[in-house]
């Protein structure tokens, strides 16, 4: 019987920049595709290009995977640390005869591309050094060594999402592994990574496929086995366009100061080109139970703010109040310099009933709970002015010794006095709530009233009302 393998999937993004919403879905896939198999999620680090690198979008990195809940496996790999490695293997393809220094000078390159684009085709590099004796080698010209890649026949990407996917190799031409001043290049460092890491499965969006092609061949070259690919196709905007900034094209920490929950978001996340069924609302758990390579679309995914906010704005109301509030409140002293302590916390979790039910985000329930942090005298917006004109000030005039007079400061208590009230003027209850609003929150929009003023508190809530009572 043969041994089953351990199944080891790996996330490597370049740090040139922070960890934007394509990749936070790729890291995702992977993740849960090795923790459905029981296997490792690994990490590394693309940093190759140290111009473009930086320390900060390493860390953004970081951030932003835990902040999806997406924990890795092992140490983090840095790419650029191995350098050594990947130049002992171009060592290897050379003594093997599956590479080749080439001379070609800057010019020469320069005439090839003109050529080719006059014919109208791509460029590719003729092979002018590919069986030449480096004796001839031109004086001065720093060498790079290309792959001796197949000139005839086919190389066949076997794609879990793609199907097999067929390159002619007179279309692969010679890419360069190691550059001029001895840096490897891109496609061979990560086949040694992969290879020395033990990737069983390559998950990773499809601008990748001609990669895989090319790096197929210097697997087969060295005598490695390919691990299994899935190709993601691209998100697009709700338009049908390319993914931009103002389609969503953001970093991940960008969605968590909007006030996403990280299950809402791995939730939408897993519906953007997966499917189960009819499943739209799931957990983690049932991600990882159920996530498969088999059911990820082919087509490209629209990323649609409306259906991500519907979704968060149902987690949020499944979420415990406490933990809304301890969110709300680490956000919000992100966002708004808020710094509150526990009397607020704990007036902000009474309040987390009537306030999450219309919330969608963390954002919408700290805007909605800026009446728990105002000071008298409140700041009426015009809205709250008009409804506090000299009728208005005169009802609560009226209805505020009822109130002084509830000494039981409940909401049942006080949505009774105010209805009482309401039935002996003769008035709707609407056309008292919404002044009684404005007095206690500075806006016509709130929480449920009686919530509110249950969660200011008797003395608080009447001094409100008395700072507006004509």
């Amino acid at each position: 019987m043969t041994e089953q393998k351990t199944v080891i999937t790996r996330f490597a993004p370049s740090p040139t920049g922070f960890l934007h919403i394509g990749g936070g879905r790729t890291a995702l896939f992977s993740w849960l595709f090795a923790r459905h198999h029981g296997g490792k999620f690994l990490l590394r680090i693309e940093d190759t290009d140290r111009e473009r690198s930086t320390e900060p979008a390493v860390a953004a990195i970081f951030e932003g995977l835990r902040w999806l809940g997406l924990d890795w496996d092992g140490d983090v790999v840095m790419q650029f640390s191995r350098q050594a490695r990947h130049r002992e293997v171009a060592e290897e393809l050379l003594a093997k005869g599956q590479a080749y220094y080439c001379y070609a000078s800057p010019e020469e390159l320069e005439e090839m591309r003109a050529k080719a684009k006059a014919e109208g085709r791509p460029m590719n590099y003729d092979g002018r050094w590919r069986d030449r004796d480096p004796s001839e080698a031109p004086a001065g010209v720093k060498p790079v060594i290309r792959f001796k890649s197949p000139n005839v026949g086919e190389t066949v990407v076997r794609d879990h999402v793609m199907g097999d996917v067929t390159f002619a190799n007179e279309q692969l031409d010679d890419l360069i592994i190691v550059r001029s001043d001895g840096t490897p290049t891109y496609n061979l460092s990560v086949v040694v990574d992969d290879h020395d890491m033990g990737i069983t499965h390559v998950i990773r969006g499809d601008d990748h496929l001609t990669n895989s092609g090319r790096q197929s061949q210097i697997y087969a070259a060295m005598g490695w086995e390919t691990p299994e690919f899935a190709h993601l196709p691209l998100i697009l905007g709700p338009d049908g366009a390319k993914l931009s900034k103002r389609h969503g094209a953001l970093g991940v920490d960008a969605y968590r100061d909007m006030g996403y929950l990280p299950e809402a978001m791995r939730n939408y996340l897993a519906r953007l080109g997966w499917s189960h069924g009819d499943d739209e609302i799931f957990s983690t758990e049932q991600a990882i139970q159920w996530f498969d390579l088999e059911h990820i679309g082919r087509s490209p995914s629209r990323f649609d703010f409306a259906k991500l906010e519907n979704l968060n704005g149902q987690y949020i109301r499944e979420t415990d109040d406490a933990r809304l509030a301890d969110e709300t409140i680490a956000l919000m002293a992100r966002l708004a310099g808020w710094n509150e302590g526990a009397e607020f916390r704990a007036q902000l979790i009474a309040a987390m009933p009537g306030i999450k039910e219309r919330a969608k985000t963390l954002v919408e329930i700290g805007k909605a709970a800026e009446f728990l942090r105002a000071k008298r005298p409140l700041v009426l917006d015009a809205s709250a002015q008009t409804l506090l004109n000299q009728e208005g000030r005169a009802l609560l005039a009226r209805l505020l010794p009822k109130l002084e007079a509830n000494n039981d400061w409940a909401v049942g208590e006080i949505e009774a006095t105010v209805r009482s009230f309401a039935e002996t003027e003769n008035l709707k209850l609407g056309k008292i709530a919404q002044p009684l609003r404005a007095a206690v929150t500075g806006s016509t929009v709130s929480p449920p009233i009686f919530d509110v003023l249950a969660t200011l508190g008797r003395e608080e809530a009447l001094g409100r009302i008395r700072d507006q009572a004509a």
